[in-house]
């Protein structure tokens, strides 16, 4: 795969800006200056930049409770974001929905949600929509591992399959489904083989590495564009941080973890670039600049208005 200058920056941006924002938000919370919970995916960040750049920008995404990074790669806003996770008006829901309902429609986000299966159905229907307006866009729809274990992913995909409809079904497999590793949760050794009881492709792809990612749901577009339907993409990463906020990883040991921090994806897709033309000056021009943006977000988003109580009761259906 080549990848021009511009891309790569375009693609190291995404993911430090994921990083660092989500790094932010992790000391945040410590701090009890964030209320609520949060799930991070600190490690994860070549799944969502690898699938955003390998489809159109008027395509469209869904996400998970596990979303701030697809919603970076897709173009949101640091400071909206930070408003949305500290409660304020400037927020995409308004600071209603906090860290795991972000939606911005209008870049193609179709939002996040905090239940665990219920964006594969919609997503699905959202690809259905797609097919019925007779158009050659794509919807990426990001999930979890343990999620493939709820009915709803079995229903979705069966009738995704059935209709052939142009979706992309993205499994971020990161070992463990909140404590559980995956091997004692599901009964098949690699989580794309289910895509077989369906008739679609199933693809396994190495989730550290944005290159393949990008090739993988290329290939997965494509084949949706031309009417055969969806693909099952597994993509086996790891978050570095816990389940939420709360959890202390004292499921797993240490050693696992700095096993899987050598594959780093920001950290290896830096090295790439700097074997293809780009300078180590420019890549640290760019984290400088990242960190700036969050840092800027934060302090935006600190001084930034509460929505009223008043206000925010008409908005809510209870």
């Amino acid at each position: 795969m080549e990848l021009t200058k511009e891309q790569m920056k375009k693609i190291y941006r995404q993911m430090y800006s994921s990083r660092v924002f989500e790094e932010r938000v992790n000391e945040m919370f410590m701090k009890g200056l964030i209320h609520g919970t949060t799930h991070l995916a600190v490690g994860q960040e070549a799944t969502a930049a690898g699938a955003v750049n390998a489809i159109r920008p008027d395509d469209y995404i869904m996400s998970s409770h596990r979303g701030h990074a697809h919603c970076i790669a897709k173009g949101a806003d640091l400071k909206r974001m930070m408003c949305e996770l500290l409660g304020k008006r400037d927020g995409f829901c308004k600071g209603l929905g906090g860290s795991m309902h972000i939606v911005d429609i209008t870049v193609g986000n179709y939002g996040a949600n905090g239940v665990l299966g219920p964006a594969i159905p919609m997503a699905t229907g959202v690809a259905l929509a797609i097919k019925k307006d007779k158009s050659d866009k794509v919807i990426v729809d990001f999930f979890g591992d343990g999620t493939t274990n709820e009915g709803l992913f079995h229903e979705a995909l069966n009738i995704g399959a059935l209709w052939k409809l142009p979706i992309v079904y993205f499994c971020e497999n990161n070992k463990y489904g909140m404590s559980t590793p995956v091997e004692k949760s599901v009964s098949v050794p690699d989580i794309a083989t289910r895509a077989q009881a369906y008739g679609i492709p199933g693809v396994i792809v190495d989730g550290m590495d944005v290159l393949s990612v990008i090739e993988a749901v290329e290939q997965a577009a494509a084949r949706a564009r031309r009417g055969e339907g969806p693909t099952l993409i597994e993509a086996k990463t790891y978050r570095y941080l816990g389940h939420s906020k709360s959890d202390k990883r004292a499921y797993r040991t240490r050693e696992e973890e700095a096993e899987w921090k050598k594959r780093d994806p920001i950290k290896n897709f830096g090295e790439y670039m700097m074997k293809n033309g780009i300078s180590e000056q420019e890549i640290n021009d760019i984290r400088a600049s990242i960190e700036q943006e969050c840092e800027d977000a934060v302090l935006y988003a600190q001084s930034a208005e509460v929505l009223p109580l008043a206000e925010a009761q008409e908005l809510i259906f209870a």
